[in-house]
């Protein structure tokens, strides 16, 4: 019996399996039967794309390329005071004017550059019985080129000129009281040409340093009436060849006050000994658009001058304009 039930069931698997592939492998003719495929909604192009170059005319930028930066101040202060003849408090009628000039030219093109500086100041002071005095008088000139060497370091050679306006007295008093004045200063008396040539360092646009191996300077004085600065009697002209250090710092402290400082050391090579130190700073502090206080020092040290330090100090409030704004 149970011989016959797997026989029957082997039988009906193959007959199964046998069917379903004769399913699988019915043809099918499809000589008399209508099929049409959907149409390509894409339009079609048939034949060959020619491309052809299109001349485009180039647009022109009427554009240049300006390497100069120019700075220009001009500053004005004045001071008054009067009193009436029966004012107990004390003091003097005065009047105090001043005037400032500084201009500024820099190139800059790939790794050469070019800087000059011009400073021209001049004041006067006159107090009700007495002469009248400077209170400021100096004319400079810097003229600086430099080829970069690499990111701080620069090869540069200047040329500056230094001397003032006006004539320049000490003052005295005669045997009644009177005041005299001696003349030891002048235009040109004296007045300094210094030629350098040297490596500056600049780590960043506050702050540089000239280091002049080889500077040379003229000292001029072209009157026979004033002090002599080192020059010899009977002659015009001193030639000493110097080692210099120049040192530059501008910077903005605090909100719209600015501080500038420029050290110069000058040692002669036949004088080690002999060390010239000159300290220039000045702190301007902007109050509105045309307005300023300023605070003004220089320290001095040169004994072709004085055996002793030289200081000068002034405050001032002002206008100032500066181009461009």
């Amino acid at each position: 019996m149970k011989r016959l039930l797997l026989t029957f069931f082997a039988a009906a698997a193959f007959y199964t399996h046998s069917f379903a592939q004769e399913i699988d492998t019915i043809p099918f003719s499809l000589k008399d039967m209508e099929i049409k495929l959907k149409r390509n909604p894409l339009p079609s192009r048939i034949g060959v794309v020619n491309f052809e170059p299109v001349e485009l005319k180039p647009a022109l930028v009427q554009a240049k390329i300006n390497y100069w930066k120019t700075k220009a101040t001009i500053g004005i202060n004045a001071n008054q005071a009067s009193f009436s003849d029966n004012w107990k408090g004390g003091g003097v009628n005065s009047i105090a004017l001043g005037g400032l000039l500084n201009y500024k030219a820099e190139y800059s093109k790939e790794s050469y550059s070019y800087t000059t500086e011009v400073i021209m100041q001049y004041g006067k002071v006159k107090n009700k019985g007495q002469l009248q005095k400077k209170t400021n008088d100096r004319i400079y000139w810097d003229n600086k080129a430099a080829v970069q060497l690499s990111k701080n370091w620069y090869f540069f050679a200047s040329l500056s000129f230094e001397s003032q306006f006006d004539k320049g007295f000490s003052y005295s008093k005669d045997a009644q009281g009177n005041e005299q004045a001696k003349l030891i200063s002048m235009f040109m008396a004296p007045g300094y040409l210094t030629e350098s040539l040297g490596f500056e360092y600049k780590p960043s646009k506050v702050f540089s340093t000239r280091i002049g191996t080889g500077t040379a300077r003229q000292t001029f004085v072209l009157s026979e009436n004033t002090n002599r600065f080192g020059v010899d009697p009977g002659k015009k002209v001193r030639n000493e060849l110097a080692f210099q250090i120049v040192s530059n710092f501008e910077k903005e402290i605090v909100k719209n006050t600015i501080l500038k400082a420029k050290y110069n050391m000058f040692i002669p090579y036949d004088n080690f000994g002999h060390i010239d130190h000159r300290l220039d700073m000045v702190a301007t502090a902007k109050v509105n658009r045309f307005m300023n206080v300023s605070l003004t020092g220089v320290v001095l040290y040169d004994r072709d001058m004085d055996l002793k330090v030289q200081k000068s100090q002034a405050l001032a409030l002002g206008f100032s304009f500066t181009f461009p704004r």
